[in-house]
């Protein structure tokens, strides 16, 4: 019985280290070359493993850069228990947010560059996974608040999503565009507050 714990643990760490194997020559790949030099074969071969490991754990290239993106450090659960105020949800929002601006600069500007492609299908929420991306966390959260009637909104939930999903994309975008000279953080907060102020 032992043996089989033992067993499971290094099989696990085995498959954590492929994956990050292969997510290292992703973003190898993309700094050097960018996104047109990524394909399975070239980050098979930079990462010294076959296809079948590949396949294994992400089923395109971009679902890997999406693994990566989506499965952002967690933030503290208690900043989304149930908001008392309009305001501490707001506060709560901006926070998810400024933990993904974090969470792109560790990344660093060419992967993320490279991964706010049009070609870059994972980026379209309508045949993404649900895992937990910021947006499900906000979408999530409000809608416990606007279930105890903390927050009323005045559009559908699911257009209020859309809208924070392309503030956000705009900030990623020009944070990329400007080289990672943009006031990120400075950026991501303002323009959500503006819209967050304006909507509850």
């Amino acid at each position: 019985m032992e043996t089989n714990i033992q067993e499971l643990s290094k099989q696990q760490l085995k498959s954590r280290e492929t994956k990050a194997k292969i997510f290292r020559a992703a973003k190898q790949i993309l700094k050097e070359q960018g996104y047109e030099a990524l394909s399975i074969k070239n980050i098979c071969e930079e990462a010294g493993v076959s296809n079948g490991s590949f396949y294994h754990h992400f089923k395109t290239k971009d679902d890997l850069l999406s693994y990566y993106i989506e499965e952002q450090p967690r933030i503290d659960p208690s900043y989304l228990d149930l908001p008392g105020t309009p305001e501490e949800a707001k506060t709560a929002i901006i926070r998810v947010y400024l933990n993904y601006v974090h969470y792109c600069q560790e990344l660093g500007l060419e992967f993320v560059s490279n991964y706010y492609t049009p070609k870059n299908q994972s980026l379209n929420p309508l045949i993404r996974t649900e895992r937990p991306y910021p947006i499900v966390t906000v979408h999530d959260y409000l809608q416990k608040a606007i279930d105890a009637g903390v927050v009323r909104l005045p559009l559908p939930l699911e257009d209020v999503t859309t809208d924070i999903r392309m503030i956000v994309i705009g900030n990623v975008f020009e944070w990329c565009l400007k080289d990672g000279k943009a006031d990120f953080e400075g950026n991501m907060a303002r323009s959500l507050k503006i819209y967050l102020d304006g909507l509850f």
